[in-house]
């Protein structure tokens, strides 16, 4: 049985490392003037991130003339919003943000990190105070590299600093802005246009292109894959722990079931969903998931393998294939402790609560043990032996053998060294254990 389950997850692995190499992105070199649209929509993450540098990329192939970054965010994480930034920085195409609706937090950042902006009428930005995944302000260390990074972003584009720093800092006076001390500054077209941090407001994109000079080059957007898509939502720091805990949960049910059934597929589909997510997203390599696959092969050699010395290797390497996998250390640290404490409490519901009272759980557990009550016997207790007296055939240190009525015996002393041909006595009985005392 348990060959025929390392059969099935060996096919289910290989099946699902050969549709990783599905799906496979074309870029047409296009012909004069090319403008490129880039949609950086919802939740700035890791996802996004190499989304931004694909299209980029992408971009640079077809010899783009301009990258417009079409936004309506309401910010994200900092280490993908940092990345982004160094993208845009990197490209030797000019690159200009358009406000379309919200640029918040993370996302103002990404506008003001472009050589020009343009919001559209009615649009946000800025509220870029950094917190953490709590809800609460970041540490003071973090905080201060928020800051800098803003402080920074404006000055490379030639905008006053003070403004950005005081969509960042409460503490930061923006008064005239709309913003006084104790008030994080957001931005209206008509402000950001006052203060320097936009060169006008854009109707729609093809007024924007008419304002850039541009309305008579050809335009392109780029286009967020299905498998992309797919990526950004198993990538989400809320969905990672699910997919941990829907894996764990699954394999850990599936020992205590016979054969392989629909927990160990639901374990092992969220554990692929999962590498397959970080795969597409660019944060882990093929190395990670070769890692984990041995991680899991030497999981299952513990099943045939005396020692544990496999099984702890094979989990260690299955965590640490999670971590590199992992864009966010304590993201994944988070992840992993929830799973488990889901997978504890879920052992335990199932095992000493719905498998016992209730028949549907019992088609899934396995409640039958070989005990004393249920007949099984496992070896004989000697009790009769106690007291009784024998000759040592071999020295014990401490183990060895005894006669005791003609019957040869293995036997252990009370610790000390007892030679050949002396008289013992059995003091103690426990199991197959059989302790003697020299006389």
């Amino acid at each position: 049985m348990l060959l025929k389950k390392s059969r099935i997850l060996v096919a289910l692995i290989c099946g699902f490392i050969l549709s990783l190499f599905v799906g496979v992105h074309l870029t047409v070199k296009a012909d004069g003037d090319t403008v490129y649209v880039i949609p950086v929509e919802e939740t700035v993450e890791k996802g996004l991130s190499k989304f931004l540098e694909r299209s980029f990329r992408e971009a640079q192939d077809m010899n783009a003339k301009h990258i417009i970054l079409d936004i309506n965010t309401p910010g994200g994480a900092v280490d993908a919003a940092l990345e982004m930034a160094d993208t845009i920085h990197n490209s030797d195409i000019p690159v200009t943000a358009y406000v379309n609706r919200r640029a918040l937090s993370a996302g103002a950042y990404l506008a003001l990190n472009a050589d020009d902006i343009y919001m559209a009428p009615g649009g946000k930005m800025g509220a870029a105070a950094i917190i953490d995944s709590k809800g609460n302000a970041a540490d003071k260390k973090s905080e201060s590299l928020w800051l800098a990074e803003m402080e920074d972003a404006a000055k490379k584009n030639g905008r006053d600093p003070k403004y950005a720093l005081a969509m960042a800092d409460a503490g930061v006076d923006a008064k005239e802005a709309g913003a006084p001390k104790g008030k994080l500054l957001t931005l209206s077209p008509e402000k950001a246009l006052d203060v320097g941090y936009s060169e006008g407001t854009a109707e729609s994109l093809e007024d924007l292109l008419k304002k850039l000079h541009l309305e008579d080059a050809k335009v392109e957007h780029a286009e967020v894959s299905f498998a992309e898509k797919v990526a950004r939502f198993l990538t989400h720091p809320i969905v990672i722990p699910i997919l941990l805990s829907i894996g764990s949960l699954g394999l850990v049910v599936e020992l205590y079931s016979p054969g392989f059934g629909i927990p160990g597929f639901m374990g092992l589909s969220a554990l692929m969903l999962f590498f397959y997510g970080h795969l597409v997203a660019g944060l882990a390599g093929m190395e990670t998931l070769l890692l984990f696959i041995a991680g899991i092969v030497l999981i299952i050699l513990e099943l045939f393998l005396p020692g544990g010395i496999a099984g702890i290797i094979g989990l260690i390497a299955v965590v640490a294939s999670l971590f590199l996998a992992s864009g966010s250390i304590k993201v994944m640290a988070l992840s992993i402790l929830i799973a488990t404490a889901v997978s504890i409490a879920a052992s335990i519901l199932l095992t000493r609560v719905l498998g016992k009272r209730m028949k549907f759980f019992k088609k899934f557990i396995l409640t039958d043990s070989t005990n004393t009550e249920s007949g099984y016997v496992s070896n004989v207790s000697r009790h009769d032996l106690v007291g009784k007296i024998g000759v040592t055939h071999t020295p014990l240190r401490p183990s060895g053998t005894v006669i005791i009525d003609d019957e040869r015996l293995d036997v252990v002393s009370e610790g000390t060294f007892t030679e050949k041909d002396k008289k013992v006595k059995v003091v103690k009985v426990e199991g197959s254990r059989i302790v003697v005392r020299e006389i």
